[in-house]
């Protein structure tokens, strides 16, 4: 199995990874099977202990996790482009990106083993083509990798921000600044470990964002990344004062409107072509529940 280590996992030990990254591979068993010259970081053994810097390429002769087939399935699918490198997606929310313990169907992954046979196999059986993720209740534009060509390719893009991505939320509040940028590093939150925090031994995370509309008690805003935190954008906005609309898990606050999830879209997506290099930009116009909201929001 070879896939590779994504940029929220800089820091990690190599063998803590991949314990955490198979549910069913206790620490034990992924030392055991370092130590027998089964795993390899792009190309080369390495010890237990190992730090790793993200978008390293690991192969581990076993497979750890995954005795369950993945089966395609016939979900709609929105394409805003295809050829033979990659295929990019404007993700409904409400939908899991790729399989996990507690979810084995209705993903955008079995969706895609439906639409096409030749995905990337860099992320192993559970994640074939997947480049980067979007949150469940997070919509739009995200690629997806045909090759292990183009999957190592755009991982590169992403780690070294050659890629860029630009979102739009809705959050609680009125915030007073046209712009700002948040800095605050992101880790695993203390009292809950399902939730991320901006914390003092987490990873550094910088986002960037611009008001494009104020209403009475909310504000439109369009944010950027410089860094690929997982939760960044919810948990920034959260720790600045301003979660977004719909976000249970960050905030408590009333919800007056028909969203299921964070009012959150990936808006645009500009990348490298894998193969050709040319500059492309792709766009996910804004879904129905968002405009809807700003629909009533400009009313008032």
């Amino acid at each position: 199995m070879n896939f590779i280590v994504e940029s929220d996992a800089a820091g990690r030990r190599l063998d803590v990874y991949l314990s955490e990254k198979f549910s069913d591979g206790s620490r034990s068993h992924v030392q055991k099977l370092i130590a027998e010259g089964l795993v390899t970081v792009d190309g080369a053994k390495s010890k237990p202990s190992r730090k790793l810097a993200g978008g390293e390429v690991i192969r581990v002769e076993e497979i750890v996790a995954a005795d369950v087939e993945y089966l395609p399935e016939d979900l709609p699918l929105k394409i805003l482009y295809e050829d033979a490198d990659i295929i990019v997606i404007d993700k409904a929310r409400g939908m899991t990106v790729h399989p996990a313990e507690t979810v084995k169907s209705g993903t955008l992954v079995n969706a895609l083993l439906h639409h096409c046979k030749d995905l990337s196999g860099i992320n192993g059986v559970k994640r074939p083509g997947i480049v980067h993720r979007l949150d469940k209740d997070t919509s739009g534009v995200m690629v997806v990798a045909k090759t292990d060509a183009a999957h190592v390719n755009l991982a590169e893009q992403i780690q070294s921000k050659t890629a860029r991505r630009t979102y739009l939320a809705i959050v609680h509040g009125v915030i007073a600044d046209r712009a700002g940028i948040i800095t605050g590093a992101i880790g695993r939150d203390k009292s809950d470990r399902k939730k991320m925090a901006v914390t003092p031994d987490g990873k550094s995370a910088v986002t960037e964002f611009r008001v494009l509309e104020r209403f009475n008690r909310f504000t439109y805003v369009e944010c950027k990344l410089q860094t690929g935190r997982t939760h960044q954008i919810r948990v920034h906005m959260t720790a600045i004062g301003h979660p977004l609309l719909g976000d249970t898990k960050y905030t408590a606050r009333k919800n007056p409107f028909d969203i299921r999830g964070q009012a959150l879209h990936s808006h645009t997506l500009t990348l490298l072509h894998p193969t050709t290099g040319k500059s492309m930009t792709f766009t996910a116009e804004l879904p129905d529940d968002m405009t809807k909201i700003l629909e009533v929001l400009r009313k008032d």
